[in-house]
């Protein structure tokens, strides 16, 4: 199961045990949010995108979107994400359950500076009903982060 190899994974830095799995579901980020008890932005996202032959993580704060220019301006190309059967065979793990940990070494992360606005966040680990809270600097460690980018814009939230 992929949680066991992020499990494996966070054990370098003595923090498998950490790991928090639910018996709800965490897919989504507001589903997430719900079961840690914590605003939604501080759910971290992570997109899966192909870049010609090559796999990208963008692990994003959870109130935010992929902004196509900034995407663009910053890759040189145009945001194509995996599908749900592309991601589970190129990243290992499955949707609602991507994370930056334990990728193939293909895959590379990026960190949307969104997140820098909190001292943590909740990444998945690998299953639908999982998250680890982390600082930003074991973010950027335990996801051997390529580079912190700024490729995202808040998602609009529609008036009633």
């Amino acid at each position: 199961m992929s949680i066991d190899r992020v499990r494996s994974y966070l054990g370098r830095w003595n923090r498998d045990k950490d790991i928090i799995e639910m018996n709800v579901s965490t897919a989504t980020v507001s589903e997430a949010a719900s079961a840690l008890g914590v605003i939604p932005a501080r759910i971290a996202k992570s997109i899966s995108l192909r870049i010609e032959n090559s796999i990208v993580i963008i692990v994003t704060a959870g109130d935010m979107k992929l902004d196509n220019r900034k995407y663009r301006d910053r890759f040189g190309i145009k945001a194509r994400m995996l599908s749900p059967e592309e991601a589970l065979e190129m990243t290992g793990h499955a949707v609602g359950g991507v994370c930056p940990f334990a990728l193939p070494p293909n895959v590379d992360v990026y960190l949307d500076v969104s997140m820098k606005r909190f001292q943590t966040v909740y990444p998945a680990c690998g299953s639908d009903n999982s998250a680890i809270e982390l600082t930003m600097t074991e973010i950027d460690e335990y996801s051997q982060n390529k580079n912190w980018v700024d490729v995202c814009r808040p998602i609009e939230m529609t008036q009633a």
